[in-house]
C-alpha cells in the first residue's frame, strides 16, 4: 500500500513540475543543421555551431521568463530531421518559431555581409520578421518555400544571422560576446511578443 501511495505522490509530483501555465506562450527556436549536417562552413566554424550556440544562450537568458517558455527543436549537436522538428512545432502550437542559420554566397570572400529574413506567405510571419528586422537591423526580409516555413502552422521566420564567407560575421558570430549580444536582441524581440 505504502508503494501505490509513493507512486501516486511521485506522479502528482511530476504532473507539477512538467506543468506550463494556461497563459505561457511557447516559443520555438530551431537551431538550424546538427550532427553530421554541418550547413555552411569556413576555416573550422560550424553554421551548426553558431546557430545552437545562439538558441542556448536565448534559452538561457529566459529561463525565469514567466511570460513564455522556449522550446529547442535541438539542444544538443544531434542531426534532427526536419520532418521531426516541424512535427515537434505543430505538437506545441507555438506563438512563434524562429529558425537560425548562418549565409553563405559563392565567392570565397563574400562582399554581402548581416542578416537576411525568410518568411512564410501569412501576414503574422511577415509581422514577425519585421519585428525581428526592428531589432537586429534592416535587412532584406523575403517570402521563401523552405521546409521548416512551408511545414509549420505557426507563424515562422528563418533568419540568416550572418554570411560565413565574411570575415567580419564569422568572426562576430563565433565568438561568445557576439553570440551573446545577437542574443540578447532575440531577447528583446521575444518580449514584445
Amino acid at each position: 500500500m505504502k508503494a501505490f501511495k509513493l507512486l501516486g505522490l511521485g506522479v502528482i509530483a511530476a504532473s507539477f513540475l512538467s506543468f506550463t501555465p494556461l497563459n505561457k506562450k511557447i516559443i520555438v527556436l530551431d537551431a538550424g543543421h546538427g550532427g553530421d549536417d554541418f550547413g555552411t562552413q569556413r576555416e573550422n566554424v560550424y553554421e551548426k555551431d553558431i546557430a545552437l550556440k545562439v538558441a542556448q544562450e536565448i534559452e538561457k537568458l529566459n529561463q525565469t521568463n514567466d511570460t513564455y517558455e522556449i522550446i529547442l527543436t535541438r539542444n544538443t549537436d544531434e542531426n534532427v530531421p526536419l520532418s521531426s522538428r516541424t512535427e515537434k512545432i505543430n505538437q506545441l502550437n507555438p506563438v512563434a518559431v524562429i529558425s537560425l542559420h548562418v549565409n553563405s554566397s559563392a565567392k570565397p570572400e563574400s562582399v554581402r555581409s548581416g542578416h537576411e529574413i525568410y518568411t512564410q506567405s501569412t501576414e503574422e510571419s511577415k509581422k514577425l520578421a519585421k519585428a525581428i528586422s526592428s531589432k537586429l537591423g534592416d535587412c532584406p526580409i523575403e517570402e521563401k518555400n523552405l521546409h521548416i516555413l512551408r511545414n509549420s502552422k505557426s507563424p515562422a521566420v528563418l533568419v540568416e544571422l550572418g554570411f560565413m564567407n565574411s570575415t567580419k560575421d564569422r568572426t562576430y558570430l563565433s565568438s561568445k560576446e557576439g553570440q551573446k549580444e545577437v542574443a540578447e536582441k532575440f531577447n528583446k524581440i521575444l518580449n514584445e511578443l
